[in-house]
């Protein structure tokens, strides 16, 4: 038979709202007290009925995060961060992968609504927000990540990706490449669109450079090395000097079909600047120059404005943060 409170009271001596205040808000009850409660609950092997709390709170002690990709260790450092914060605040973070799916991201919030979340972080899967406007009508806050829009409907973090495309870009043109290429997902995702305008930014400013697009169907090492073959299978007087990839997954991709599959040489031949600045970049056979974004503070503030949002403090509801240019062997050091 499960232990209850009122088991508890009676093993410790107190009231069934002590044991409640123990649970809940053990500032209000003596240390000795709170000793004497927690040893009944070890002894009679009690554990809370978080459900039922929950419905009587109408919350509970999770946030809901949405990534496209857990798999890309960009979003796994945002979740990461996102669990620090949420620690911080005595809460857990529940994670779902959308895989770009517009369905799959509606089940996960669905299923977070149900579970009664204090809120929801969320990179959308798609420019139509909708659904999202939906749930947060409905009550569940909701707190862009790695992703903003104009309208004041929802509170975001994220990083200025047009500066990103620009500095890869402008990098490149900058130790001499003249013809380069853009190696990127489909532009329907905002980070992808946003990465490819500032290297168009970039490469409109100088007389006589270029900018190929590649577009692949998804941002992964496979699609990248794909790219790579493309561009491997071409005279050499036909190919890039220079290649921007949309993230580091692509970009180590790039980098295998060039160094396992030609003669290719990495920087010499063609230049390559990846996105992210994930672990791998600068582990890889030629380190990777990359763009770097602060993954962990971006899922720490994300949490952090769910926070505010919670508390009704409304002062500060769009952070973007700026990205940085890290320049290694991949184009010279």
């Amino acid at each position: 038979m499960a232990v209850g409170v009122k088991d508890v009271a009676a093993a410790a001596g107190v009231s069934v709202g002590t044991v409640s205040n123990v649970l809940n808000r053990p500032d209000r009850v003596s240390e000795r007290t709170v000793e004497r409660v927690q040893r009944a609950i070890q002894e009679l092997g009690f554990v809370r009925n978080d459900a039922a709390r929950q419905l009587r709170a109408g919350r509970s002690r999770s946030i809901g995060l949405v990534v496209p990709d857990i798999a890309n260790p960009f979003f796994a450092e945002v979740a990461r961060g996102a669990e620090d914060r949420a620690a911080d605040a005595g809460m857990t973070v529940l994670l779902g992968n959308s895989d770009e799916s517009e369905s799959r991201q509606t089940a996960h919030l669905e299923l977070f609504h149900e579970q009664r979340v204090n809120g929801v972080l969320i990179t959308p899967a798609s420019e139509e927000l909708d659904s999202l406007r939906r749930f947060s009508g409905g009550g569940m806050p909701i707190v862009l990540v790695d992703r903003e829009v104009e309208e004041e409907t929802f509170p975001s973090v994220a990083v200025d990706d047009v500066e990103g495309g620009r500095l890869a870009a402008q990098h490149l043109l900058d130790i001499g490449r003249r013809r380069l290429a853009f190696v990127g997902g489909q532009q329907t995702v905002r980070q992808v669109a946003d990465r490819l305008r500032g290297a168009r930014m970039a490469v409109s400013a100088v007389e006589g450079a270029t900018l190929e697009i590649i577009e692949q169907p998804s941002l992964t090492v496979l699609q990248g090395r794909e790219a790579g073959e493309k561009l491997t299978s071409r005279a050499p007087e036909d190919r890039p000097d220079a290649v921007f990839a949309a993230n580091d997954l692509l970009a180590v991709g790039v980098l295998q079909a060039f160094s396992l599959m030609s003669s290719i040489r990495v920087p010499e031949d063609i230049a390559l600047v990846g996105y992210d600045d994930i672990d791998f970049a600068s582990a890889a056979v030629v380190p990777l120059s990359s763009v770097r974004q602060p993954a962990r503070l971006i899922g720490w503030t994300g949490v952090d404005l769910l926070l505010k949002e919670l508390e009704g403090a409304r002062e500060e509801r769009r952070v973007r943060f700026r990205p940085e240019l890290v320049a290694r062997d991949s184009t010279g050091g």
